[in-house]
């Protein structure tokens, strides 16, 4: 069984305009999926849906062979927004153990502040969060998604804001999340980032699936992601 399963998902605001229509997937045990499409193709709300931050409409979805709204599918995923939002009034320390108590997990702190010092926040690691950058808070959310080692990560444009080397750093990681048997989706705008790491793209296009194929087939031929999506918008757009 996948570790995460969509299944015939439809999604409407106000029951007007679909958002979201028959999309199934699956992210199996151990890869990095990458979703992909142009704004307003439904992606944020695909990723809503899966962590139950919106309630379900039609369709079903699983988490490690849970209903997506139980507290055991919960457990399995740590979720990563757009934004850079996090509690100014603590420290990376206290937060990364608020984080560690919500998944019942004894957080590492030797760890995390090994993470700190590889994404060049050496000895910020007791700072306020309020006294962070945009990037170093965003870095702070992917240190903390390391740490807790969740079976499934869900990533949506956690990686705009970082520097070229924390990229660099983050692919190296995400790399090692795959090998410890974890998997990852990633949702972002970045096509090389995906070339470079996933096992198979996700295209959404105006709610609708497009494809789901893996990564190398899909470059073999179009040439590359960015080529596949290009071509398809131009064509549905005429």
């Amino acid at each position: 069984m996948p570790l995460l399963k969509v299944s015939d998902v439809t999604y409407s605001y106000d029951g007007i305009v679909n958002v979201l229509l028959n999309v199934s997937l699956s992210v199996e045990e151990g890869t990095i999926v990458g979703l992909v499409g142009a704004n307003g193709s439904g992606k944020s709300t695909l990723i809503r849906n899966v962590l139950d931050l919106v309630r379900l409409q039609s369709g079903s979805i699983t988490v490690d062979g849970h209903p997506h709204d139980r507290p055991e599918a919960k457990q399995a995923c740590v979720y990563l927004s757009s934004n850079d939002y996090l509690p100014e009034f603590l420290t990376a320390r206290e937060y990364l153990t608020m984080v560690g108590r919500l998944y019942g997990v004894e957080v590492d702190h030797d760890e995390a502040v090994a993470l700190f010092r590889r994404f060049s926040m050496e000895g910020r690691y007791d700072h306020l969060v309020e006294d962070y950058s945009h990037g170093m808070r965003k870095k702070t959310q992917l240190v903390s998604a390391l740490v807790v080692r969740r079976p499934l990560t869900v990533i949506d444009e956690t990686l705009n804001g970082i520097d070229l080397e924390a990229l660099h750093l983050a692919e190296e990681e995400f790399r090692r999340v795959r090998e410890e048997g974890r998997s990852i989706l990633l949702c972002t705008h970045d096509f090389g980032v995906l070339e470079r790491l996933s096992d198979k793209i996700v295209f959404l296009d105006l709610g609708q699936l497009v494809s789901e194929e893996p990564t190398a087939e899909l470059v073999a031929e179009h040439g590359s992601v960015s080529a596949m999506v290009f071509e398809h918008l131009e064509a549905a757009r005429r």
